[in-house]
């Protein structure tokens, strides 16, 4: 590790094999707690490669607990997070709306680091377990169009580091893998990242594969639609920015859109959303991230008509019934 941070410190980059040899070893534990913190502290004082972000996701995949699960089409709404915007539960409530609307999600999620609440947070308070076992999972995605995969059931590295992330409670390069490293390996992604540099390298990566992509970077910094201001998609169409004000939306304040400052808080908008009792700014956001999300699995349909769809599932409580099927199993 010595010679690791002294690279770093000499402004120089990782070849992809050297990065996937460094996260190899984060998750087999081959650094004390005081190494990875100073990597992970040093490396985020610089803008990550190519070759070194496909490195880590690698790595990532090859070390993780794999989730194979017999589907046509399956997706996953996954933010990068870090964006330093503490908002609600927008993705993950938008990942509810596309179970409900009949599409399969596997949504990818973790406990909140530089934010209050994560995805886990909430799910975890609201009665969820977190497992690994494939086959419940699949009958989740059977019976309720969704399983949720706890980032650190799955990824050995993830397990490895998560004490250290808690304690620095920043971004860090890890922030910027989990949209990438879904160990159920969806065939479509909508990945929220916090910036327009991240969504070009994500951008590059995702045009080497198969996978069916939608990345989001709002204008204004968040990881998602916030509908605070326009926002960016990448595409197999290519780039576009997209104005809320063609869309239908007058500009929202951050407020409207905020978190809670506790985990119950965030549940209690969390539920009130899939209840039917979110503001209409709370839930335009929702519909507007899940719109995208049907989108991208369906890209010949036009976002208006990918809004009603969410907008269906969501007033029709099909929604809260996934999430209802879901926390029962």
């Amino acid at each position: 590790m010595k010679a690791i941070l002294n690279h770093l410190f000499e402004h120089k980059t990782f070849s992809h094999a050297q990065s996937k040899e460094i996260l190899t070893n984060i998750a087999q534990g081959q650094y004390n707690n005081s190494q990875m913190a100073a990597f992970m502290t040093a490396y985020c004082m610089r803008s990550i490669t190519v070759d070194e972000l496909e490195g880590f996701r690698d790595a990532m995949v090859e070390l993780c607990v794999p989730v194979k699960i017999e589907a046509d089409d399956l997706i996953d709404l996954c933010g990068t997070g870090g964006d330093g915007k503490d908002t609600f539960n927008i993705s993950t409530l938008a990942s509810f709306v596309v179970a409900g609307a009949g599409y399969k999600v596997t949504k990818h999620g973790n406990y909140g680091v530089s934010s209050g609440c994560g995805s886990s947070n909430v799910m975890e308070y609201l009665g969820y377990q977190f497992h690994n076992d494939v086959d419940t999972l699949r009958r989740n995605v059977d019976e309720a169009n969704i399983c949720f995969l706890h980032a650190p059931l799955f990824h050995p590295a993830m397990k490895t580091v998560a004490p250290i992330r808690r304690e620095l409670g920043v971004k860090t390069f890890f922030n910027m893998l989990g949209p990438l490293v879904n160990p159920a390996r969806p065939n479509n992604q909508m990945a929220g990242v916090y910036n327009l540099e991240l969504a070009r390298l994500y951008a590059y990566l995702y045009q080497k594969s198969d996978v069916k992509y939608t990345i989001v970077n709002a204008l204004d910094g968040y990881d998602e639609v916030s509908l605070t201001g326009d926002f960016k998609t990448f595409s197999a169409a290519g780039e576009q920015i997209n104005n809320i004000d063609k869309l239908g939306f007058e500009p929202l304040n951050p407020a409207d859109i905020a978190g809670g400052h506790t985990v119950a808080e965030s549940a209690q908008i969390f539920k009130s959303v899939l209840n039917g009792d979110g503001t209409s700014a709370q839930n335009n956001v929702v519909l507007c991230n899940a719109a995208l999300a049907i989108r991208t699995i369906k890209p010949e349909k036009t976002f208006a008509d990918c809004f009603y769809d969410a907008e269906e599932a969501l007033m029709s409580k099909r929604a809260l019934m996934s999430f209802t099927k879901l926390i029962a199993n």
